[in-house]
């Protein structure tokens, strides 16, 4: 099978950038067979990333394994507000990890003293320790999962929290909601209840003058800024146009 077929078949599925998707397939196949079941589980339905076992993040691959949260795009704007809001030599902590692809990023672009990553996944820590080598990597439910020593000392506290609404999840792409975790794209009624319990538990973690970075949608975030201010922490919205992405961070006082 070659190119122009797979575009084909590609195109036929639905697959909006097919041209580009078959040019990746092609190249990640050893021989015609291998091509052949790529093709066919992509028109199924499974996720490019997955097929591949990568995933472009901020101009790293990142690998990412089957049953783990594909990092978005979008999401590349909280690292860069995040870099332009580190001090130098920062603690981070990257919550909700999945693959690691936000501390993974951050990390190419500011060298952190010290990197702690969390997820409740243990398939998402296994992947998250590959992309992040030389890192702290635990497994559990947000805080509980960090240790103690960690407490009042983290500068940049990246926590890309699922924050569909549950009732919208049900028309999400197929890819995502079929292949990703529920965990990691249910954010409860609202789409909040894990960027509550985030902004409730970070002022205990942050370092004077830390800061947390939660993305949200557009809509979401006027709540998101009212949780902030709650915990005690002061609030402020960044938006990126081009990526049509909605980054809420929270400072603790200094």
């Amino acid at each position: 099978m070659d190119t122009p077929a797979v575009v084909s078949r590609l195109r036929a599925a639905g697959c909006v950038f097919a041209e580009d998707e078959a040019d990746l397939l092609v190249a990640a196949a050893s021989t015609p067979a291998e091509l052949d079941s790529l093709v066919a589980r992509r028109v199924a339905g499974l996720p490019l990333e997955h097929l591949l076992g990568w995933a472009e993040f901020h101009g790293l691959r990142v690998v990412v394994r089957p049953g783990v949260f594909v990092p978005r795009h979008r999401t590349e704007f909280l690292v860069d507000v995040a870099v332009s809001l580190a001090p130098p030599d920062p603690v981070v902590l990257d919550l909700c990890c999945g693959s690691g692809a936000l501390g993974a990023a951050f990390a190419a672009a500011v060298r952190p003293r010290e990197l702690h990553a969390t997820d409740v996944e243990p398939v998402a820590v296994e992947c998250a320790r590959v992309n992040l080598p030389g890192a702290h990597v635990h497994q559990g439910d947000l805080y509980d999962a960090l240790p103690a020593a960690l407490r009042g000392r983290v500068d940049v506290l990246l926590a890309n929290v699922p924050y569909v609404p549950s009732e919208a999840v049900a028309t999400m792409p197929p890819e995502a909601r079929l292949h990703e975790p529920l965990v990691a794209l249910d954010g409860g009624a609202d789409g909040l209840d894990l960027a509550r319990r985030v902004a409730a538990g970070a002022p205990r973690w942050l370092a004077p003058g830390g800061t947390v970075l939660i993305e949200s949608s557009e809509r979401q975030a006027p709540v998101l800024q009212r949780v902030f201010a709650a915990a005690g922490l002061t609030a402020g919205v960044h938006e990126s146009e081009e990526r049509g992405a909605t980054v809420v961070t929270g400072t603790a006082e200094i």
